[in-house]
């Protein structure tokens, strides 16, 4: 008798269901703005103050009233203003001396940038220019408004954010608190480099590269890693190893053991520690994945999540960019956890199409279309540091030369 395969899982729809398991609103915490960077900010930064806060010089040069300004005509200096005083009103018929930064003195309408402007033996200044009423001046509240929400809660700050922050006076931000993520290989193959030299390696052992990568993209994902190591292929210690990874993480990563093989422990070891979905996903690469829960020891202290990886590095790799990337920052409280494609023309042809969403490995060329990098095996990770990015193919598409593709940079999933 013919045992009939699961379907495989379309993407969006395991997206949405792995999303739907971080709706728990995040634990607070109030850090220096100098610190934030990477962090996802949990309340609306409403401004005190607007900003600028007065009308101010964009230019070294001189204020004047545009009106005064004659052919040929010198005006006298009636003050100096440099950045952080408190300017008199302009006298009549007179340009005031400014700085960049410095506040426009009322009555006056305009500045003009001193490489317009000659200073005369008698201190004189000849404006050579006609001045337009409004130029060169920074107005009051063009950049904030009082009162308005310039940084919305759910945004994952970056350094012009905390810059934004800074110039409405906020020291501290209130932001969700670092996932803390417990992260371990499994496989009696895997050698960490250093431990054994090349020509040393016994047959069938490979150095474990998902390690690194893995938590370097977590550490990028604002994420407190504790890195386990490898656990061999054993029950008893993948037990031991998912039961200690439960304790004090919100979530636990593997990478290895998530097929259907007798030396894959990962799914009866989690089914004993509490609960999980193994899926099938209609990705190529990355087909397995597993998402459950892993009871912690104490009464009534909780669980932790659990995302298991497929072992084979591109597919790890790819999987993590497509769900774990968008799982980690909903955990954070970020709305829009998707990736932003574009539009990008294909100078390579796929002519078959595969039964499954693809995720190709592409750079940039001189002409400015994508290349497609020649070997898309699972296994090859010289595809993902090479390329610039993936083309997101839909199932049972073939790509000719010079079509438009949709085209994800690694640095949109990367940031």
């Amino acid at each position: 008798m013919q045992v009939q395969r699961k379907p495989l899982k379309p993407l969006d729809q395991a997206l949405q269901e792995l999303l739907a398991h971080a709706q728990a609103r995040p634990d607070v915490e109030l850090v220096d703005t100098f610190d934030a960077d990477g962090r996802v900010l949990l309340q609306d930064a409403v401004s005190p103050l607007q900003v600028p806060p007065q009308d101010n010089s964009a230019m070294d040069g001189y204020a004047l009233r545009a009106a005064d300004w004659e052919a040929d005509l010198p005006l006298p200096v009636s003050q100096r203003i440099p950045a952080g005083t408190s300017p008199a009103p302009l006298a009549p018929a007179s340009v005031a001396r400014i700085f960049t930064g410095a506040p426009v003195p009322a009555g006056a309408d305009a500045v003009v940038m001193q490489e317009d402007c000659e200073v005369l033996e008698d201190g004189r200044v000849r404006i050579k220019a006609l001045p337009q009423a409004g130029q060169w001046i920074r107005r009051a509240g063009e950049d904030i408004t009082l009162g308005a929400t310039v940084i919305a809660a759910g945004t994952r700050l970056t350094p012009a954010h905390l810059g934004l922050a800074a110039s409405m006076g906020f020291a501290r931000l209130q932001v969700a608190r670092k996932p803390r993520v417990a992260l371990f290989s499994t496989g009696d193959e895997l050698v960490m480099p250093g431990t054994v030299a090349p020509q040393d390696m016994k047959p069938g052992s490979i150095y474990n590269s998902n390690r690194f990568f893995l938590r370097a993209l977590l550490l990028r994902m604002g994420c407190e890693v504790t890195d386990l190591g490898i656990v061999p292929d054993d029950r008893q210690a993948t037990i031991d190893a998912l039961a200690r990874a439960a304790a004090g993480h919100d979530l636990i990563v593997t990478s290895g053991g998530v097929s259907v093989g007798e030396e894959d422990h990962i799914k009866p070891a989690v089914q004993q520690l509490g609960q999980l979905d193994l899926w099938q996903i209609d990705i190529k690469p990355g087909k397995p994945f597993a998402y459950g829960r892993v009871n912690r020891s104490e009464e009534g202290a909780g669980f932790a999540h659990f995302i298991g990886l497929p072992g084979n590095p591109v597919s790890s790799f790819v999987t993590f960019q497509v769900l774990v990337r968008p799982f980690l920052l909903r955990l954070q409280g970020v709305d829009n956890v998707l990736p932003r494609g574009m539009p990008a023309r294909a100078d390579f042809a796929l002519p078959k199409a595969d039964r499954r969403r693809e995720f190709l490995r592409v750079r940039y060329n001189e002409r400015g279309g994508l290349e497609l990098f020649g070997n898309q095996s699972s296994g090859v990770l010289t595809s993902a540091a090479w390329g610039d990015g993936v083309v997101d193919n839909p199932a049972g598409t073939t790509i000719a030369e010079g079509d438009t593709v949709r085209f994800i940079p690694f640095a949109e999933l990367m940031a």
